[in-house]
């Protein structure tokens, strides 16, 4: 059983009809949420508001209301130095930036963008905040990504970065996301706002050179001189996100032998190959979606790309072509743990409830501890801050690393430095990730894994959602004894907003998507496939009957 794939998947995008640009922002300035209707109500997923300006989900009052919302939580907590505020390349991104820059000069927030305009990574945004605030007391720095990561071009996001530099956490959402439905329902009435051109030239905006800063960080955390070394071919697709002109200077600064594949900008994303779903996606974990770097993968020694605002990342091998996400992380996991000599011999190794048993595996063998939360970012941030944590990934390739020193790079997720670390791990090991994972494999085992992506309307993700360990009413799983019914995470005991069955011979888990009306199955074997495939249509048996009930 695998999720239903699209005859269009992995076809160039003008195979399918492309977003209208201009009616898109139209609609973003002219249609108006109603906040009696719960998917036009401000809504924080696992990274911020989400939607589009087509469905009123994502429009100018959500992000005026949002961005006030923002302003008065800072002010609450005595937040009172400088807002960073990043963009990404989707078409409401640029409008939402500015509906935000207009409430933030408002307020008097002291807002710094990025120099030039130019397009801004998540990544670069959480160092800025820790660099900042490193050592600081008072005046602490927050921020704010206009990004709805790798979803379609009709979509716009928004979200929040508090001083910890990493995606704010639920106590906060709920407060911001609260606020904000207030002032919908008021129909902005406590809103500030200026212009666009006078919150352009107020004396609290402020331009920041995002790029040069970041750019100039990396050797902190990543070993270009054995990369340079080397002399191996990188190639990398920017997938026309936020990063497009990082990798040129990158290159540049650090005199690697890297070519950017496609650097063009275009709202509608036409150059992409279709996902699993016919859709636009620009996800570099998806093979469909990563079809033209794929088609070019033996001009390079190594080759990679990132989503739109480049906080999560696609590794291309040679051996083994688009390598799976799973495999990459566990492949990192025993390769920096190995090298990084300044890495605290007591951090720990995060992952997801949703991650690669395999993981558990390499990190057992490294005598490290395991620190397994649910799906969402923010549950490492106090980790990464205090050193806690050195490495943590999630199966959706977003992941991030302490710096050489063992001191906090980002705190949110970087696909620009696991990208260049496969460079790394190529050049200092003489064998690509996908080569590293084979003698993984044959050391600890090789596990079958698979994912189903499949529809759900908000109402079956809700259902979906509030799965308990009760409704599991079998003692067996694809033949094997089951040993544990999760609802909660064993790192944190945080709800997982879903179930995870573990039996001797394999696992599942089951979710609804934090950001799009899908539901996931993730399902695991170290039995084959077909012992995987048994699991995966018990699995589906349990779904299905959750959404029926």
């Amino acid at each position: 059983m695998t999720t239903r794939i699209s005859p269009l998947a992995g076809k160039p995008a003008t195979a399918a009809p492309l977003t209208d640009v201009a009616k898109l922002l139209a609609a973003y300035f002219e249609l108006t949420p109603d906040p009696a209707v719960a998917t036009q109500r401000v809504a924080f997923g696992t990274s911020g508001h989400r939607g589009s300006s087509f469905e009123r989900s994502f429009n100018e009052w959500h992000v005026l209301t949002i961005t006030q919302a923002i302003c008065e939580y800072r002010s609450q907590q005595g937040v009172n130095g400088p807002l960073y505020i990043g963009v990404d390349t989707h078409a409401l991104s640029g409008p939402a930036f500015d509906s935000a820059l207009e409430v933030l000069a408002a307020n008097g927030v002291e807002t710094l963008v990025s120099a030039g305009g130019e397009f801004t990574p998540t990544p670069a945004v959480s160092h800025a905040i820790l660099v900042h605030n490193r050592a600081r007391t008072s005046g602490l720095a927050d921020g704010i990504v206009v990004t709805p990561s790798h979803n379609p071009p009709p979509d716009g996001g928004f979200k929040y970065n508090p001083p910890n530099g990493g995606p704010a956490d639920t106590g906060i959402t709920k407060w911001i996301e609260a606020r904000a439905n207030a002032l919908l329902e008021s129909k902005l009435s406590g809103v500030s706002r200026v212009s666009k051109d006078e919150a352009r030239r107020s004396a609290t905006t402020r331009e920041y050179d995002f790029l040069g800063a970041y750019v100039a960080d990396l050797d902190q955390v990543l070993d270009f001189e054995a990369i340079r070394g080397a002399g191996i071919r990188l190639g990398v697709d920017p997938l026309g996100g936020a990063g497009v002109h990082y990798w040129s200077r990158i290159a540049e600064r650090y005199r690697l032998n890297l070519e950017v594949v496609n650097e063009q900008v275009d709202p509608t994303f036409s150059f992409m190959t279709l996902d699993w779903d016919g859709r636009i996606r620009m996800d570099p974990s998806s093979p469909w979606a990563m079809q033209r770097l794929l088609a070019i993968k033996d001009r390079f020694d190594i080759a990679f790309g990132c989503d739109t605002d480049h906080d999560r990342h696609g590794i291309v091998t040679r051996s083994v072509g688009l390598i799976p996400t799973n495999h990459y992380l566990s492949v990192a996991i025993d390769y920096l743990f190995r090298q990084r000599s300044g890495w605290s011999a007591q951090a720990a190794v995060g992952k997801t409830v949703v991650s690669s048993a395999m993981i558990d595996r390499v990190t057992a063998r490294l005598g490290r501890r395991l620190f397994e939360v649910p799906v969402g970012f923010k549950w490492f941030v106090d980790g990464l801050l205090d050193g806690g944590l050195a490495f943590v990934g999630e199966e959706s390739a977003g992941a991030t690393l302490s710096a050489r020193d063992g001191s906090a790079w980002t705190t949110d997720k970087d696909g620009i430095v696991p990208a260049l670390l496969s460079a790394e791990i190529t050049a200092r090991s003489g064998r690509d990730p996908g080569e590293c994972y084979a003698a993984l494999a044959r050391e600890l085992g090789d596990p079958a894994s698979d994912r189903i992506d499949a529809p759900a309307t908000p109402e079956q993700k809700k259902r979906l959602s509030k799965l308990s360990p009760k409704e599991i009413r079998t003692d067996e799983l694809a033949g094997d004894k089951i040993e544990q019914v999760l609802d909660r995470a064993p790192g944190n005991n945080e709800a997982i907003g879903g179930i995870k069955v573990i039996s001797t011979g394999g696992w599942f888990a089951a979710r609804p998507s934090g950001t799009e009306n899908i539901y996931k199955i993730y399902a695991e074997s170290f039995s084959g496939k077909q012992h995987l495939d048994l699991i995966l249509k018990e699995a589906q048996a349990v779904v299905d009957a959750a959404l029926a009930s």
